[in-house]
């Protein structure tokens, strides 16, 4: 089975980390945790520019017409840079959204403005149980005449600060089936009764509490279909699960260079640190968590790109990377020492981001449970 990237995926992934290298260095990764929008509009239109935005939206709607297997090899490098900025919420998340509900009105509305870069959407799915299952949404969107009424708070909602547009799971009606009556809404950011309110998080990224007071939307605002949303919501959860696997792999990546950077250069009693047994195995270690998790990620992207049964792959994946990439981080900072932890080395960024990758969509314990029950137990 041959799991390299084609010719095209070779020069997007060398564009793309040329790119990165210039325009996202460690610096400007540490300003934009402390900027209050975390991404500069320069940044965002040249990634416009490029093409990314559009990367897997169809020529018919403003995109490029790639496959998702090709936004992996972007999200690799993306994570290997720890990009920050709404890329992940407006295009991976909102955007397959918006492509799995097939409203061909609603495509052709907002995937072209997403992908040259003039509008951020976002995916108001979890709430206060932070959980990813059906039966844990309570938000309420209530039928009055032709509109809805939706009332209830979302949690860790990415990017919410500055989108211009919120796609929120709603329950419209109580089902036999836990995932059953739920509806995905198109919301105005600017909504009367919609308060967003920032949250401080571990890695640095912008999440945001959203709290719907009596909201008003038309139901033409709907994506799909009224009750049968948890289906497009299933889809998009596969495809972020394997979106924050690629971003961990590139942060392993570049967490193993850093690792080899400093075993190489520095001496401790006489000799370079690489010398030493238990750094050396930590690196093999390292490599092992590595390669078994850049393959499972592959392997998991190519089954959804080819449109192939994927439920099992996909939380085993999630699953795997999670707890490989966590080890992987932490025997990095064993190789590396302290200094790992300062804020001025850029380890700690990684062990940061994927900490928090590994719980998003899902942690381990969470997949393990579907991969259990996948296999009948």
């Amino acid at each position: 089975m041959d799991y390299d990237f084609n010719e095209e995926q070779e020069l997007l992934k060398n564009a793309a980390k040329g790119f990165l290298s210039k325009e996202c260095k460690p610096l400007f990764v540490r300003e934009m945790e402390e900027d209050t929008k975390g991404i500069t509009d320069e940044l965002w239109q040249k990634m416009a520019e490029l093409g990314w935005m559009g990367l897997m939206f169809p020529e018919q709607c403003g995109g490029v017409g790639g496959s998702y297997l090709d936004l992996i090899v972007l999200l690799t490098e993306m994570g290997y840079s720890c990009l920050p900025g709404p890329f992940f919420s407006t295009v991976v998340l909102a955007g397959t959204t918006i492509m799995e509900s097939e409203n061909e009105e609603m495509k052709q509305k907002l995937l072209p403005e997403i992908a040259e870069g003039k509008m951020f959407v976002t995916l108001a799915l979890t709430e206060t149980t932070a959980g990813y299952s059906p039966d844990m949404i309570s938000v309420k969107a209530q039928k009055d005449g032709n509109d809805f009424i939706i009332n209830g708070t979302k949690l860790f909602v990415p990017d919410a600060h500055i989108a211009n547009q919120i796609i929120c799971v709603a329950r419209t009606k109580e089902g036999e089936k836990k995932e059953d009556g739920i509806t995905l809404f198109l919301v105005d950011a600017n909504s009367k009764g919609i308060e967003v309110t920032s949250l401080k998080t571990f890695a640095g990224d912008k999440m945001g509490e959203v709290v719907f007071n009596n909201v008003n939307v038309s139901n033409t605002n709907v994506l799909g279909e009224i009750d049968k949303g948890w289906s497009i919501i299933k889809k998009v959860l596969q495809k972020a699960s394997i979106g924050k696997c690629a971003e961990m792999v590139g942060g392993g990546q570049r967490a193993l260079e850093l690792v080899l950077e400093q075993a190489t250069e520095r001496e401790q009693f006489g000799v370079k640190v690489g010398s030493f047994q238990a750094v050396q195995h930590h690196c093999a270690n390292i490599l092992t968590y590595l390669d078994t998790s850049r393959l499972m990620t592959r392997q998991a992207a190519w089954r959804i790109s080819e449109g192939l049964p994927c439920e099992r792959e996909v939380s085993m994946t999630k699953a795997w990377v999670s707890d490989s990439c966590r080890n992987l981080i932490a025997l990095s900072h064993q190789s590396v020492g302290g200094t790992g932890f300062m804020e001025e080395h850029d380890l700690q960024l990684y062990f940061r981001r994927t900490k928090a990758a590994g719980v998003y969509f899902g942690d381990a314990d969470y997949h393990r449970e579907i991969v259990a029950d996948a296999i009948g137990l």
